[in-house]
């Protein structure tokens, strides 16, 4: 090694433990909280809310509303309306409920009415909104038309999966789990799971006979987290196995 060489090595050292020393700092002094001036930008930032850095695009805050303790990972994109500076009414559009975690590259874009309960945790990269485009003009290009808007609902407790996509038009009740990179448009009952694309219910709660289809060679009830890691395929053969335990009984 030559005298240079012995020389660059802790310069180059002690640059890259600054670097990662700055990041991390601006990480920390960079988040949106209720005790950073950028709060008062939204309608509501609650109590122990915090908005990670950096920060994706965030537009028409005085319309979005994020409840207390929720966490919203870095890189999400909070916007309410086709971009800053419209006056968007009275009412709200992007309702946070409290002690949610919405994963690192989430997108929540909103035009009429996005409501998300309480205790919604998500994956990276979900998106979610209420608009999309029309195409009955069949002389026009889609992108031209006049978008149409149609409310979303995520209720209590739900799970949506790494790049889940959820359309206008959605209602999600109660705990439902949603697998990674299902589509999702049209209306869920409480305490289900739903896959694919489109996304269909795969299995659900049953009062009476808990969870149907049972998993296979398991007795113990699967958690909610791990009904939502299962692949497409692994979801499907739920459904093979209900259909054969039903020609076997019936």
């Amino acid at each position: 090694m030559s005298l240079r060489d012995g020389v660059a090595a802790p310069i180059r050292r002690m640059l890259n433990v600054a670097v990662h020393r700055g990041w991390e700092w601006l990480m920390r002094h960079g988040e949106i909280t209720p005790s950073t001036p950028g709060r008062l930008r939204f309608a509501r930032l609650g109590e122990g809310a915090c908005i990670g850095f950096p920060v994706g695009t965030i537009y028409g805050e005085r319309w979005i509303s994020v409840g207390a303790h929720t966490l919203i990972g870095p890189h999400v994109t909070l916007s309410a309306g086709f971009g800053p500076g419209l006056d968007l009414g009275p009412k709200l559009i992007v309702r946070i409920g409290e002690s949610c975690s919405l994963g690192r590259g989430n997108q929540i874009i909103g035009h009429q009415s996005i409501e998300i309960g309480n205790n919604v945790f998500t994956g990276p990269n979900v998106y979610i909104t209420d608009q999309n485009h029309s195409y009955g003009d069949l002389d026009m290009p889609i992108g031209r038309q006049w978008p149409e808007n149609n409310p979303v609902v995520i209720g209590d407790g739900c799970w949506l999966g790494t790049g889940a996509i959820i359309l206008p038009g959605t209602r999600l009740g109660r705990n439902v789990a949603v697998a990674g990179g299902a589509v999702v448009r049209g209306e869920f009952p409480d305490h289900c799971v739903v896959a694919g694309v489109p996304a269909r219910i795969v299995r659900r709660h049953d009062p009476d006979e808990g969870w149907q289809p049972p998993l296979r060679g398991s007795s113990r009830l699967a958690s909610m987290d791990e009904l939502a890691a299962l692949t497409v395929e692994e979801l499907e053969g739920l459904q093979l196995l209900q259909e054969r335990l039903r020609e076997e009984a019936g």
